[in-house]
């Protein structure tokens, strides 16, 4: 949205998140060493803000965080609850997205932008971060023709973790036609070293849809994967050898027409039988959101299969709309 609109994405950073928000529970702690009040060592801390480690201090920093927005008029996105929006005059508009202690947001109206950036200043210790480049392992660059979305600096920590920052690339994550089952515990492998793996492109599928399905395939058997599981997943690593610079282009001018694409492979799952569903949503020319995972029932045809993932993608366009 801020392509198509032309508006700089700007980002705020909360110093000490967690110890903003206000308890609503009676909660006590110990007296901590140094701060032990002589004659009172029986005696605990009734607490009034919240601490690092309290259970409590999500919920208490985000109550606090959402009744500041309120109280200035912005209204929650009831369907994302970390979005928040302001509506001024003569349609001018401050959208500011939220995740814990990250703030980004932008803006059609410099004025409605200054007054917000000065009154989070006086209201939390906070530091001004400028334009978008860096946000949650994200790599964002903003230019005249659009904004460009990587993690290419994650793809090299993977690689450098795993030891496979000198492998061999590969043109494609997954051999074609693939398949792999559980299988006995002659060939089994380390399953932690398999586990940190498919976690790791777990996080990086946020920007790499073209991995998505073959990371969603090799993580049904982190329970007890075998050396052909850890090849597939090597494999992947090769893939993005070749391809570190992949990212997500949303280029500006494209008209913001939302189209999905949705599909689903028959009974793939070599041990349950239950297919696989997929689909994919546009806004202009590139990817918004995306998803591949196996069904939770065992459909009895193609056509049932098609259905299911149907349902489940057009469940998403309704959230999306």
């Amino acid at each position: 949205m801020a392509v198509q609109n032309l508006w700089p994405i700007f980002q705020l950073d909360v110093k000490s998140v967690f110890l903003n928000g206000y308890l609503e529970e009676e909660v006590f702690i110990e007296q901590p060493s140094g701060y032990i009040k002589i004659e009172d060592e029986h005696k605990v801390y009734k607490l009034k803000k919240a601490l690092y480690g309290l259970k409590q201090a999500p919920q208490a920093w985000y109550s606090r965080i959402e009744a500041y927005f309120l109280k200035f008029g912005f209204q929650k996105c009831p369907y994302e609850h970390s979005l928040f929006v302001k509506i001024g005059e003569s349609g001018k508009m401050l959208i500011v997205c939220l995740y814990v202690d990250d703030l980004i947001f932008t803006r059609n109206d410099n004025v409605m932008f200054s007054d917000f950036n000065r009154s989070m200043m006086d209201e939390f210790e906070m530091s001004d971060l400028g334009k978008m480049h860096y946000f949650l392992g994200l790599e964002v660059v903003q230019s005249v023709d659009g904004i460009f979305v990587s993690q290419k600096k994650y793809v090299r920590k993977i690689l450098d973790r795993f030891k496979m920052k000198n492998c061999i690339p590969v043109y494609t994550p997954v051999e074609f036609g693939l398949k792999l089952n559980k299988v006995g515990r002659r060939d089994m492998v380390d399953n932690t070293l398999y586990r940190q793996i498919v976690g790791s492109l777990m996080y990086l599928t946020a920007t790499r849809p073209d991995i998505m399905y073959v990371v969603s395939f090799i993580s049904r058997y982190m329970e007890s994967p075998a050396e052909i599981h850890l090849l597939a997943a090597k494999r992947i690593l090769r893939y993005l050898q070749g391809t570190k610079d992949f990212g997500l282009f949303y280029k500006k001018g494209e008209k913001s027409y939302l189209i999905g694409f949705a599909d689903s492979n028959y009974a793939g799952d070599q041990d349950d039988r239950k297919s696989t569903s997929g689909y994919v949503y546009l806004l202009g020319t590139t990817a918004v959101s995306w998803s591949s995972r196996k069904q939770k029932i065992v459909t009895l045809s193609s056509t049932e299969a098609k259905f299911v993932a149907a349902t489940t993608c057009a469940c998403q366009a309704v959230w999306l709309r």
